[in-house]
């Protein structure tokens, strides 16, 4: 499942809010990426999601894979809108 999102958050995406958001992704078994230009990462690994440096504003794909891909989508959405 695949589902393009704009950056909305109300704290810049630095070290906390970036390992925050591993963790809501950790909670769920699906492979979930998060694609920004050219680059595609991990929305499970810390370094993977540290090199994106994304701004508020800036559209993002998420993509998940798995037994429970839509509701993994609808968390990091949510995360990122919030």
């Amino acid at each position: 499942m695949k589902k393009s999102v704009v950056v909305k958050m109300q704290q810049d995406f630095e070290a906390r809010p970036i390992a925050n958001l591993v963790q809501v992704a950790n909670r769920y078994e699906s492979k979930i990426y998060l694609e920004h230009g050219d680059s595609r990462v991990n929305a499970k690994s810390i370094m993977g999601m540290m090199s994106l440096a994304l701004l508020n504003g800036e559209e993002i794909l998420v993509d998940a894979e798995g037994a429970d891909e839509a509701e993994a989508v609808a968390a990091i959405e949510e995360f990122l809108v919030s």
